[in-house]
């Protein structure tokens, strides 16, 4: 099936486009999962003398369903849901939530039954690069878009296995290349694509697709993509996709789902039913091995990703029904815990040791991490339906995503 545009595009190009549209300097931008950083930290934010008792909604409009996190690039909101059997990329314009270009493919997808409460996504937040849309479907369709256009520059299809789950990890855009980890359960590639082709540039092979994201970091002057996989964590090359390092890391059901934290070359994992842990990378001549840090049995986390402020980590463990933890980055021992039974997920991010907490039943809790503990200030209900993906904070303005629409919360 043909990309269907709609007749919006046409309009936009004829007027042209602002450059501040295809922009990624501003502070406020939040231009790909978990913020600028990859980690949840809010580049700006200048926080009101007084909260408000409540929120003020600007506009509301249904997009199609998935758990996709909105993006923020200068004016324009971007959003990657499914409609029908058809998963489309849209451009609106964020003061007023009108589309400016919307462009589906086909998409049809089959969801394990374990899965189906969750909907067929996609549940992949894209990436915004050098005026480029890159998406990771549902089914495995890793997608590029022009992000001034909604022009499909190009597109890979899905392979003959998908994740057990569908696919969940959001692209990871660095020197232009578009790596991602296509491919099911056993089998499949980290792979990077060229950003503005799609030729595979490289592929590691070495074992199956996690939930979690990739981050790219640079190790003892070696830059390198580091990745949760079906059963282990790794550290591959980013020029060549040579592996480096190899750690085993496998949690219940194969469900390796949290973003992995880089703290200069020590590197903090957690996973379903596993304790919370630290480990160094360490470099000797050509040869890299990995060496405990530290492991707290406490403390777990499921599909929550955590902040790190200052030197403590602050996040929601699934243990306890949902308990809010504060640990020390540098030992790993617990210096905080909340009330059981908050939540079931909550997507974190921070500005300075101010913190966001979107948990799963459409509830913001806004707080502030602050002598070794978490002193919640507000809360506010943002949706009706259930939001799994991450708020995207830009400014005084919160687009928020639940099961099918988004909504701009205005905190003046």
């Amino acid at each position: 099936m043909k990309t269907c545009v709609r007749a919006l595009v046409v309009l936009g190009l004829l007027i042209g486009v602002p450059a501040s549209i295809v922009s990624q300097d501003t502070a406020s931008n939040w231009p790909q999962f978990r913020g600028p950083n990859r980690d949840g930290t809010i580049a700006s934010f200048v926080e009101p003398k007084t909260w408000p008792e409540k929120l003020t909604q600007k506009w509301k409009v249904d997009v199609g369903e998935g758990y996709a996190t909105p993006i923020v690039v200068g004016n324009r909101l971007f959003t990657f849901t499914r409609q029908g059997t058809n998963e489309a990329m849209q451009a609106l314009d964020a003061d007023t939530g009108k589309t400016i270009w919307q462009t589906r493919y086909a998409a049809p997808v089959k969801i394990n039954p374990a899965a189906e409460a969750h909907g067929p996504g996609p549940k992949s937040t894209p990436t915004f690069a050098d005026g480029r849309l890159f998406a990771l479907g549902m089914g495995g369709i890793v997608t590029a878009f022009d992000a001034a256009s909604g022009k499909q520059l190009w597109q890979k299809p899905a392979g003959p296995v998908l994740p057990l789950y569908g696919t969940a990890m959001s692209p990871l855009v660095a020197q232009g290349r578009v790596i991602v980890h296509v491919g099911g359960h056993d089998r499949g590639a980290l792979t990077s694509f060229d950003a503005s082709t799609g030729a595979v540039r490289w592929a590691w092979n070495g074992d199956g697709p996690s939930y979690a994201s990739p981050v790219v970091a640079d190790i003892d002057g070696v830059r390198q993509v580091i990745a949760l996989t079906q059963d282990n964590i790794v550290g591959v090359s980013a020029a060549d996709g040579r592996l480096l390092w190899q750690r085993r890391f496998a949690t219940e059901f194969t469900q390796n789902v949290i973003t992995p934290i880089v703290l200069g070359n020590t590197v903090i994992i957690g996973g379903y039913q596993k304790p919370m842990a630290a480990f160094r990378i360490v470099r000797a001549g050509n040869q890299w091995r990995t060496e405990d840090v530290w492991e707290n049995t406490g403390i777990s986390l499921y599909m929550a990703n955590a902040v790190v402020i200052g030197d403590a980590l602050f996040g929601l463990s699934h243990r306890n029904s949902g308990q809010y933890f504060l640990l020390d980055v540098k030992t790993g021992k617990t210096t905080w815990t909340g009330m059981p039974r908050e939540a079931m997920n909550a997507a974190i991010a921070h500005a300075g040791t101010l913190v966001f907490a979107l948990e799963d039943d459409g509830e913001l809790i806004v707080g502030r991490v602050a002598a070794s503990r978490f002193q919640e200030l507000k809360r506010y209900t943002v949706a009706n339906a259930a939001t799994w993906a991450q708020p995207a904070v830009s400014g005084h303005r919160i687009f928020v995503k639940d099961t099918s629409a988004v909504t701009l919360w205005m905190l003046n």
